[in-house]
């Protein structure tokens, strides 16, 4: 943790926006550099323009390879096009209008001018393809951001119709094909003026604030909020998500207070994360320093308010601030969400399973059990939920990064991407509901079923050792036994799916680890976690370490 950790953010932090954008314009990527080129991570391509990783080029050619990409798929209805708060979202916005214009696609855009959470782009392609019916033309979609990035940083992601985030052979494709229009210096782009692709015949206007508050009552039970009173502070951190909030308290009548409705590009309300780095990550303690302090009890020994939450710039992602235990753990979280939503959620398909990615809290699991629901363990990635929220088979997905979302009331589709608003609010529900917070609750789970201690930490590793890492099997570890356990499992698959989890886990009976290879840093990760204490989970990571060094030495 950096000295400044925590603290707000001083001059010298500060991104020169002018700067900003003059590069995105003005310079050109070297292909040559595997840096600038263009590559979808998990959720799509992600750079800076200053370091020639997000420039207009690559967002003029990421588009046409959208277009024909979408043409061969026989993606015929319209394509809602959003953005966030980031400074480079905007400029990178209008680049991909040019050439949707110019190739005469279908475009919706904000009605408002404003700004779109990653949600409420899922929710809207969802909304229009259910009502378009089987064999009308589908929706697709396209959200400019980095999600929690820093400010100098850019995101482009696509959501087919689906929904979700694109998978691997849809990205591969459209990335390769960028490229290749990048190396062929842009022909066979098509782009016209900005001006021309506003005014242009196919593109049209999208109300996604009114399409997803209206729907709320759809998926959580917003009338014990309101009867409860219950006290809402909601921080959108500068995001998506700002007037969301606001509306969402005005049209169905909570006792809901905005925190912060400022947007800034340079961040400069923010306090700094753990590398002294201005990140909007709403499941840090350290970028979340501001709303915890808001949430510490004042003279006469009450909070501000019953629940606070925080989004990040996207809104995909939850953190959750209770007077009691402060901002919760997202693992902690997600077990709560998960026991309440399973006991309360009587319109969902009795045997819809629980879905969670590998790395996640292992109390997941027991939560699970208890339910008596199957627990479905994926790979890193939203992707892999998506075919079980859509069928209501897997009614609720997520994640170890505070990213989750699940099905409406009556077992349908809400979103196929995750959503930080509906966890957010879910948080007020539960509380409603249950007559505690759900802080309260994660404690009586580790009463119940034991308290684990959970920890990522990044090791050093080259190129090549990230490689040989992603393509262990499980016959490569010859070790037997963990932390004095013995190792119940090897998994280079996830279980729920067989899918590559990109990397190992090893599971005993009171601790797992995994190890994954870093897309962007010379490290791998390894997340760990033991339900017998702090020190067993550090035997854990220390053994883990030496593990994954000497497969991939």
């Amino acid at each position: 943790m950096a000295s400044r950790a925590g603290t707000v953010a001083q001059p010298q932090d500060l991104v020169d926006i002018t700067a900003l954008l003059d590069a995105y314009y003005d310079i050109t990527p070297d292909l040559g550099d595997p840096g600038q080129r263009v590559a979808f991570g998990t959720s799509g391509h992600r750079g800076s323009s200053l370091k020639a990783s997000f420039n207009e080029q690559h967002i003029v050619a990421i588009t046409q390879a959208i277009v024909e990409y979408r043409a061969g798929q026989g993606i015929t209805g319209p394509l809602f096009l959003a953005k966030d708060t980031h400074a480079l979202s905007e400029p990178a916005q209008n680049s991909a209008l040019e050439v949707l214009a110019a190739n005469g696609v279908q475009v919706l855009v904000d009605a408002r001018h404003g700004y779109t959470p990653t949600p409420a782009l899922s929710h809207a392609i969802l909304t229009y393809n259910r009502n378009a019916g089987a064999g009308a033309p589908q929706a697709d979609g396209i959200v400019v951001t980095p999600s929690h990035n820093p400010p100098a940083d850019g995101g482009f992601k696509y959501n087919p119709p689906h929904g979700g985030p694109a998978d691997s052979d849809a990205t591969g494709w459209i990335a390769n094909r960028a490229n290749e229009l990048l190396e062929n210096g842009l022909r066979g782009v098509k782009r016209i003026p900005l001006a021309d692709a506003q005014a242009a015949d196919s593109t049209g206007k999208f109300d996604f604030l009114s399409s997803y508050v209206d729907d709320l009552p759809s998926v959580l039970n917003l009338d014990a909020i309101r009867n409860a009173g219950v006290r809402i502070g909601a921080d959108p951190m500068g995001g998506a998500s700002v007037d969301y909030w606001g509306e969402i308290g005005e049209r169905h009548h909570l006792d809901l207070t905005v925190v912060n409705p400022t947007v800034d590009p340079q961040w400069a309300f923010m306090t700094l994360d753990w590398d002294e780095k201005i990140r909007m990550d709403c499941s840090s303690p350290a970028a979340m320093a501001s709303l915890i302090q808001r949430m510490a009890a004042g003279a006469d020994g009450t909070a501000a308010y019953d629940v606070a939450t925080g989004n990040d710039a996207d809104a995909d992602r939850h953190g959750i601030v209770t007077p009691d235990g402060g901002l919760m753990n997202p693992n902690h979280y997600l077990a709560v969400a998960i026991d309440y939503l399973y006991r309360n959620r009587s319109g969902w398909n009795p045997a819809s399973v629980v879905g969670k990615t590998l790395v996640s809290s292992s109390i997941i699991d027991r939560v699970a059990q208890s339910l008596g629901r199957k627990l479905v363990e994926v790979p890193v990635g939203f992707k892999w939920f998506v075919p079980g929220l859509l069928s209501g088979e897997g009614a609720f997905g997520g994640e170890e990064s505070a990213g989750a979302s699940f099905n409406k009331l009556d077992g349908s589709v809400w979103t196929t991407d995750k959503d930080g608003i509906l966890l957010a609010l879910l948080a007020s529900e539960i509380t409603a509901v249950t007559g505690k917070s759900p802080s309260q609750l994660y404690k009586g789970l580790t009463d119940q079923f034991g308290a684990p201690v959970y920890a990522r930490i990044d090791a050093a590793a080259t190129r090549e050792q990230k490689s040989a890492l992603g393509k262990l099997s499980p016959s490569d570890v010859t070790a037997t036994s963990l932390a004095g356990e013995p190792i119940l499992a090897k998994l280079t698959e996830a279980p729920g799916n067989g899918a590559s989890i990109g990397g190992l886990k090893v599971v005993t009976e009171n601790a797992w680890f995994a190890a994954r290879p870093s897309g962007t840093e010379d490290v791998y990760k390894i997340y760990a976690e033991s339900f017998k204490g702090e020190e067993h989970l550090k035997q854990v990571q220390a053994e883990a370490k030496a593990l994954v060094d000497s497969v991939i030495a």
